[in-house]
């Protein structure tokens, strides 16, 4: 009888296993652009874009934290909370060159990240990180990342490559894939906001941008994935990092399963990224973040 209760069980096994809910598999595409100002988003001749976010939802109201520079506002992106929070007030802030201590900190020292929160409580999920700003990496902890690749002179097509292929390896686990340049922000600083290579630079990104999408809609990978476009500040003249319009206002947009396709046009902040992300992966934000998810871009 032994044997015949063993092969039973063996078979009410198999069964479950076919008939058990597999976890859900969720995944984020960030497009991190630099230095985009509303009139820039506006005017620059970007079809990927517009069509990618016609499909979702558009903030051109959205505003960033003070001081309306790099480093505060993307760490602001990514924290979900205000440089009074994180502690990052300047570019050229460091674990070991602040003035404000962040208010709650990892066992490294670092500011809770989304990729922290994200890593601690899927430890599963897969996490990417793509930059060509060297300062851009000091406020997270590196640890939180399963890839991160630093490109220099504002070299980023292969850093859309190498996204790709990280989802490629990745496609059946949940993941988090932050593409940044900063060639847009650059382009602002040497021949000005709005000035013709500046537009130009935002076109650059959207057909590099373009051809990542077509890759993933050809591998069947584009209707379940979410993509968030977002930026830091905006500009005028060479410079930012005052209060006027132009700097303090910029593009933010999400598109993907369950996405209200609207324009955005409820109060919101750079700090309310991470809290969406997080949402979406249906996990709760730390006490210490101050953002909020902005539920409107929902269907319900």
């Amino acid at each position: 009888m032994k044997p015949k209760f063993n092969f039973l069980l063996l078979c009410l096994c198999i069964c479950s296993s076919l008939f058990a809910k597999t976890p859900e598999t969720k995944r984020i595409v960030i497009f991190a652009l630099d230095g985009i100002s509303v009139e820039g988003f506006k005017t620059a001749q970007i079809p990927n874009l517009n069509a990618l976010l016609n499909e979702g939802a558009l903030s051109l109201t959205t505003r960033v934290v003070m001081p309306s520079i790099t480093l505060p506002n993307w760490t602001s992106h990514l924290t979900g909370s205000g440089p009074e929070q994180h502690g990052v007030t300047r570019n050229g802030w460091t674990m070991k060159n602040f003035k404000l201590p962040p208010i709650e900190t990892d066992a490294d020292g670092y500011y809770p990240s989304v990729f922290q929160v994200l890593k601690e409580n899927n430890p599963k999920c897969r996490i990417a990180f793509y930059y060509n700003w060297k300062e851009l990496i000091n406020p997270f902890n590196k640890k939180y990342l399963d890839e991160s690749c630093f490109l220099e002179d504002d070299l980023y097509i292969e850093n859309f490559q190498k996204a790709f292929d990280f989802i490629i390896k990745n496609k059946n686990k949940s993941a988090l894939i932050f593409l940044y340049s900063g060639h847009t922000d650059h382009t602002g600083h040497t021949y000005g906001w709005m000035s013709p290579e500046y537009i130009r630079s935002i076109e650059e990104a959207d057909i590099q941008i373009g051809e990542f999408i077509k890759k993933l809609k050809q591998e069947k990978l584009y209707k379940d994935t979410y993509f968030m476009f977002l930026t830091d500040h905006g500009g005028i003249n060479k410079g930012h990092g005052k209060i006027s319009v132009d700097e303090m206002i910029v593009p933010w947009g999400i598109s993907g399963p369950g996405i209200k396709r609207m324009n955005l046009t409820e109060p919101n902040n750079t700090v309310n990224t991470a809290a969406t992300i997080l949402y979406l992966f249906n996990i709760k934000q730390p006490s210490a973040w101050t953002s909020e998810v902005p539920m409107s871009i929902f269907d319900k």
